[in-house]
């Protein structure tokens, strides 16, 4: 039977097993469905090519492994030292954080583990660039004034685009600034919006300007063509859906980067309207809390 290995964050692994609905088994932070891989919002990282094999040493489990290419990370719910053995024979594999704007490393990266000393699961190829998803960065911990960008960044890499020089971004509900510091750090015009203030230092950088006022008030004919719309509001899924659907109409945005608030099992109603939207993703990045990043090109 064809199986899959969906790796989840650790805190909502519950999330991702309903959104798998039937599991074959659970061990630690990885989850065996059955079938082909398939999209799945609340993982990390998708083993796409899960296999299991019978090994008798360590040995013979490294020789197939380096056989099918170069770079793996291990993951060891239980039999870690075992585990640990098996990757020491193994290519040492850096995996030193992103430099922002860089991009995510390129090369293949094989994800593998033990389920007892003799069966082996692996997969040469995964959904994410990161090991076990959890995209690293280098921060920034002076100048920006939250750790909210992180998230940003993180959609960009995903996205494998960013905003550049000179393009205008809107930024809903900013305050107190961790987005538009982001925006601005990149060179773009930034126009600001939120009904708290921004942070000085951060409504003083070049290029930003600064709208006190509610996200939901403001009209996307009042700023003209936008490169990127990013929002990181603070509301409920259904009404963030009406927000960016008047966005989306008015027919003057080419991106938009979301960030989708969930309570207790989320809107699932609105998820599948989010969803549903021509040339929209969505997914848990590693740097969102019980949230969901939605993403849109024109």
């Amino acid at each position: 039977m064809t199986q899959t290995a969906y790796l989840g964050h650790p805190r909502y692994l519950d999330e991702l097993e309903r959104e798998l609905g039937a599991v074959i088994a659970r061990h630690g932070r990885l989850l065996l469905a059955p079938g082909p891989p398939r999209a799945a919002a609340w993982a990390q990282n998708v083993w796409l090519d899960t296999r299991h094999a019978r090994i008798a040493s360590i040995g013979e489990g490294a020789r197939l492994l380096r056989a099918l290419q170069r770079n793996w990370v291990a993951y060891a719910p239980v039999l870690g030292g075992r585990v640990r053995l098996l990757a020491g024979a193994l290519p040492y594999v850096a995996a030193r954080p992103v430099r922002f704007p860089e991009p995510a490393p390129a090369a293949p990266l094989g994800s593998f583990t033990l389920l007892s000393r003799e069966d082996l699961l692996y997969s040469a190829r995964g959904s994410s660039p990161f090991p076990h998803g959890e995209a690293r960065f280098v921060e920034d911990h002076r100048a920006p004034p939250n750790r909210a960008y992180l998230k940003l960044w993180e959609a960009f890499t995903w996205l494998k685009e960013h905003p550049r020089a000179g393009e205008t971004c809107v930024d809903l509900g900013s305050a107190p600034g961790g987005w538009t510091w982001a925006l601005a750090t990149l060179g773009a015009r930034v126009i600001s919006v939120d009904k708290a203030p921004l942070a000085p230092e951060v409504a003083a950088l070049p290029g930003v300007e600064f709208l006190r006022q509610s996200a939901f008030a403001i009209h996307p004919d009042s700023v003209g063509s936008v490169a990127w719309l990013v929002c990181d509001v603070a509301c409920y899924p259904a009404r963030l859906l009406g927000l960016l659907e008047r966005w989306l109409a008015a027919g003057t945005v080419e991106r938009i980067v979301a960030t989708v608030k969930l309570q207790g099992a989320g809107d699932p109603d609105a998820l599948r309207a989010l969803g549903g939207i021509p040339g929209a993703r969505i997914r848990h990045l590693w740097h969102n809390r019980h949230e969901l990043t939605w993403a849109w090109r024109a």
